[in-house]
């Protein structure tokens, strides 16, 4: 399965835009190599220099940071939009429902949906 994860405050922590002071939250980059390494794909998706214009530059930071926080993915994506809200069928909140539980229950939800579409 393909799974896209943020990553600020998701599996960094990361106050308004100081990217370079980010602090990795090991417990949820470990959630995610879990993932990895049951064979989904992971794609770090993020909105860093959305607003400002610095996508090339902060793709370097990220990926860097990435790396050294020991996360495995085989993507990273620039470019997510900058918003508020969002509202999704298949969403965890990376603060309060981000458990294996939550995990399984969209997986399956997706693999019963999918063997239905003609």
């Amino acid at each position: 399965m393909k799974i896209f994860i943020d990553v600020d405050n998701t599996i960094v922590n990361t106050i308004g835009n100081s990217y370079d002071k980010s602090t990795p939250i090991q417990e949820n980059i470990d959630k995610a190599n879990k993932l990895y390494d049951e064979g989904h794909t992971i794609t770090y998706w993020t909105a860093r220099g959305c607003k400002s214009g610095k996508t090339a530059e902060y793709f370097r930071l990220t990926y860097s940071q990435l790396t050294q926080f020991g996360a495995k993915f085989h993507e990273l994506r620039m470019g997510k939009p900058h918003f508020d809200l969002f509202i999704d069928d298949k969403n965890i909140n990376a603060i309060d429902g981000w458990n294996d539980s939550n995990i399984n229950n969209i997986l399956n939800t997706v693999k019963e949906n999918d063997s239905k579409r003609v």
